[in-house]
């Protein structure tokens, strides 16, 4: 048995009892405990390992809502409107505007062979461009013998160009579908809204969700932009989890340079409400340490900045129809009832308040046919959830995820054209759900935004948008409170705090390893925190070779 004891300038512990620390024991991949380096001398005979002397460490950073196709999507053209790094630390410029994306897409299938090989990116956020929505014949100016896909950023809208739809079998008149709006034409206009109409035309454009979740390259890409990122446990938070999928990923995080955990959730899909809880009951027995499986992803709407979110009155304010059911009640309902029965967690995305208000009424209905005393159910997103729906949460023994990541990236829009000014400053109500007594976690749901728990903390402090309003004060919360969010607030909602979230004795030795200290640099500098890297189960990964 070999004992290492790391030395930091400030180990900031997360650990009431103990607040700091200045040094941490570490043993065959736990932790023997924090202190100072007289109090672990106890321990025994130990290596004192300086390599972290000046840094800051604290609780392996834990990424509460994201999907491991972050890594994936590089494969593809990124088409977003801000710069973003990609896990090798090359950063791609934004596109400003929709004769940007539309040239970035041209560049891109210059260097494409054969027609039989899709156009594919990610990204693509319309509301960003005004009002004017992205259509098929925009795709065609790119091509319109070769099928072309450009995933929203959002995740809930696929946009194709004409030859997709023709491969589909969907350019014709008679589609009678709420997610596949008609033009005057009377044909699809190219915007595919939710799962079902997605699912339609995803395989003809590289969005095959099975084939997707077998991708061993962006799994390993993921888990180097973990490490970037100071993430020790990440989720993939809605998989179909196949069996080849499952085999592939218990092999590739089994490896012993493997540098994440990773928290893969089944999402409801192509089952029956019993089927999907039967399926990860039986997940959960192929657990292991780095692949913690046996939970279920259910989605109750869509997405707010693409209008497919279910809103109570008045709606959007912009007078836009109101959004998708993806699930219904009670279906939701079911879905529930047989996870309560057979203690399997179950997360729910929200992001309207009637979606919420759905989703509170089904676990209320299905509490009472099967009671249970620590579900820890938790609403994923659920922005637009007023104080008295925190509340009913409280009441129901419910955990929240929130996403002030959408205060930079879309406040200004929800201000001026989703929600109004308001609502919007309503969103993502943290110190709302702390004061209700809410489980509060916070995620940045990349590859939606990207990965980041810093960044998230530091939107959640400061609730900025991009153009600088500040949406909310009185939701604003303090930087303890926000790192809280990132470690044992993330690490709760997964059943997983009894092993990590925190430094102290017996749990993962999980770190951050940190060049700045995220309690002097201040609120407003908290997004640029500087990141060495992380350390897993007791194993060093240095973020410059990822």
């Amino acid at each position: 048995m070999t004992t290492t004891i790391y030395r930091a300038r400030r180990i900031l512990t997360m650990n009431p009892a103990r607040p700091e620390a200045t040094h941490v024991a570490v043993r065959d991949g736990r932790i023997l405990g924090a202190g100072t380096a007289e109090e672990l001398a106890g321990w025994g005979a130990a290596t004192l390992d300086e390599r972290f002397a000046d840094k800051v460490l604290m609780p392996g950073l834990v990424e509460g809502h994201s999907h491991a196709s972050e890594g994936t999507f590089w494969r593809y053209v990124y088409l977003g409107r801000f710069d973003r790094m990609d896990p090798e630390g090359k950063v791609w410029p934004g596109a400003d505007s929709i004769d940007a994306v539309i040239a970035g897409m041209k560049r891109a299938e210059a260097t494409l062979g054969g027609l039989d090989t899709p156009l594919t990116g990610w990204g693509l956020d319309p509301i960003y461009y005004g009002e004017r929505r992205v259509t098929r014949r925009d795709f065609d100016a790119v091509s319109s013998a070769r099928a072309i896909g450009v995933m929203h950023a959002s995740g809930h809208i696929l946009n194709v160009n004409s030859r997709a739809l023709e491969l589909a079998g969907l350019l014709r008149p008679g589609i009678n579908h709420p997610g596949v709006p008609l033009g005057a034409d009377g044909l699809p206009t190219g915007e595919l809204k939710g799962p079902d109409a997605m699912t339609l035309v995803g395989h003809h454009v590289g969005f095959d969700r099975e084939v997707l979740a077998n991708d061993e390259p962006g799994l390993r890409r993921f888990a180097r932009l973990c490490v970037r990122k100071g993430v020790t446990t990440a989720t993939d938070l809605a998989n179909l989890l196949p069996q080849d999928a499952v085999a592939m990923m218990l092999r590739v995080t089994g490896e012993s340079t493997f540098p994440v955990r990773i928290v893969s959730l089944r999402r409801f899909q192509a089952m029956s409400p019993q089927e999907v809880v039967e399926r990860a009951v039986e997940l959960r027995r192929q657990s292991s340490d780095r692949l913690r499986l046996g939970a279920v992803k259910a989605f109750a709407d869509g997405s707010i900045q693409g209008f497919s979110a279910r809103l109570r009155w008045p709606g959007y304010y912009n007078g836009a129809p109101n959004g998708l059911w993806y699930t219904p009640p009670e279906v939701l309902r079911e879905v529930y009832r047989h996870a309560l029965e057979h203690d399997v967690l179950v997360h729910t995305h929200t992001n309207g308040d009637e979606a919420t208000e759905m989703a509170l009424d089904c676990l209320e209905a299905a509490l009472k046919a099967a009671p249970s005393r620590d579900h820890r159910f938790t609403l994923q997103h659920c922005q637009l959830a007023d104080a008295a729906q925190f509340r009913r949460m409280a009441r129901l023994g419910m955990c929240v995820n929130l996403f002030p990541n959408h205060h930079f990236y879309w406040g200004d829009q929800h201000y001026a054209t989703t929600v109004g000014p308001e609502r919007a400053e309503r969103m993502n109500a943290c110190a709302t759900a702390l004061a209700s007594g809410v489980p509060l976690a916070i995620h940045s749901d990349a590859p939606v935004t990207p990965l980041g728990p810093l960044f998230t903390a530091w939107c959640a402090v400061n609730r900025r948008t991009a153009s600088g309003r500040t949406l909310g004060t009185h939701e604003r919360i303090s930087v303890a409170d926000a790192l809280r969010t990132i470690t044992l607030g993330a690490a709760y909602t997964l059943k997983l705090d009894g092993e990590v979230g925190s430094i102290e004795c017996g749990k993962r030795a999980d770190f951050a390893v940190l060049n700045d200290d995220p309690l002097a640099i201040g609120a407003e500098n908290l997004k640029d925190v500087g990141i060495w890297g992380t350390v897993q189960g007791g194993r060093v990964f240095a973020a410059g070779d990822a």
